[in-house]
């Protein structure tokens, strides 16, 4: 465990560096607002005690009466499903000797043929390295639920097994279906019994009921769907899926994502709820081959500099360790987790909000984690050095 940022004295020096980061924060995403990045949002950073420090900026939405954010705001995680709903169910089902990494894919869904498909594991699915292609625009031909999903699951490979990472919205997709086959149970509804209750994350679920529309964070204006999407799921394929999909449609707040990171940090346990074994989380968060990609199972590291490629990693900012690992979502948010500091950047925005045509979030996320972990260094008396081991 790194040497706690707050020294010697306990609380109060805890509690200074709290509010040094939230002063932090608080500048960094007003600026943001002024900036049109998003109408609004939320951070919360935190370590394996719980939460260090938090702060809001803007509206929830660009009209006037729009309430501002708080930790208990709904916002659409988007690609944030991968890893918190997805990922740790497979990560589960893996530790009970249920999924094998290395296993085809085939072994659990028979029906899954294609040329090639025979060869695509279940580690493949989770690094982005299956041959399947990143999306289809399967909504522009039905909106038929049951139809998206079987053009989702009858989607041909468009290269060669482990040739290359092309990070997939179907490869998710697919490794949803192993997981309802294997679990017996939808996925939505898996989660909620074995991830969400476990860990008393009232705050995160699929299909958002109408009780809790007004604390949802709309996303974009869309005519097609009638106009301000609120309280449905932004990405049109997980939408027309009736809301549940592996890739994107969980729904969540700054207070329960900051319970997740916790547990994370804490080895997969939290209040005596256990989630995952420290050595599941240790598998599923390291390089999987940083020759290849800057993946981990399922989860996102940052780059190093011995990589030749460049894929981008603005949860990390510049100074996360190489021992972090995270993910974004394409409505604004990201989570970024760095054992090596005991740390945890969580950032919740609807940047697609009126349009996705608005790129500034990109910036404003490795802002935000350079400002956190620069207080963090500053008062461990180290010297930031990304580079570490």
């Amino acid at each position: 465990m790194p040497t706690p940022a707050w020294g010697q004295n306990g609380v109060a020096d805890r509690a200074a560096i709290g509010r040094e980061i939230t002063d932090s924060l608080a500048r960094l995403l007003r600026q943001a607002v002024a900036d049109s990045a998003f109408p609004g949002a939320y951070a919360i950073v935190g370590d394996s005690r719980g939460v260090l420090a938090r702060a809001g900026a803007g509206r929830i939405d660009w009209a006037r009466n729009a309430p501002p954010p708080d930790q208990h705001t709904l916002w659409d995680l988007a690609s944030l499903t991968k890893v918190i709903a997805t990922t740790t169910a497979a990560a589960q089902l893996v530790e009970q000797g249920k999924i094998d990494l290395d296993a085809p894919v085939q072994r659990y869904l028979a029906n899954w043929t294609g040329a090639g498909k025979e060869r695509v594991t279940v580690r493949h699915l989770l690094l982005h390295a299956s041959g399947l292609p990143a999306f289809r625009p399967y909504d522009r031909q039905t909106r038929n639920q049951d139809s998206i999903a079987a053009l989702l699951f009858g989607t041909e490979l468009e290269r060669t097994v482990g040739e290359r990472m092309v990070y997939s919205d179907i490869g998710a997709f697919v490794l949803g279906e192993i997981v309802e086959r294997v679990s017996g149970e939808a996925l939505d509804a898996y989660f909620a019994r074995h991830v969400a209750q476990p860990l008393a994350l009232r705050e995160t679920m699929f299909t958002p009921p109408a009780s809790l529309r007004a604390r949802v964070a709309p996303t974009e204006l869309d005519t097609s769907r009638g106009g301000l999407v609120r309280g449905a799921v932004h990405d049109e394929r997980a939408y027309y899926l009736g809301g549940v999909a592996a890739h994107a449609g969980l729904f969540g707040s700054a207070h329960d994502l900051a319970r997740f990171a916790t547990m994370m940090l804490r080895g997969g346990a939290l209040n005596g709820a256990r989630v995952l074994r420290p050595e599941t989380i240790a598998t599923f968060t390291v390089y999987a081959d940083p020759s290849f990609s800057n993946r981990a199972l399922g989860w996102q590291k940052r780059e190093r500099p011995d990589m030749a490629f460049r894929t981008g990693a603005a949860w990390a900012g510049e100074k996360m360790s190489v021992s972090s690992y995270g993910h974004t979502g394409f409505t604004g948010t990201s989570i970024g987790i760095d054992p090596e500091r005991d740390l945890f950047v969580i950032l919740l925005s609807n940047r697609v909000n009126p349009t996705r045509n608005n790129p500034r979030i990109t910036v404003v996320r490795a802002a935000v984690t350079d400002a956190v972990v620069s207080v963090i260094d500053a008062r461990r008396g180290l010297a930031a050095n990304p580079e570490s081991p």
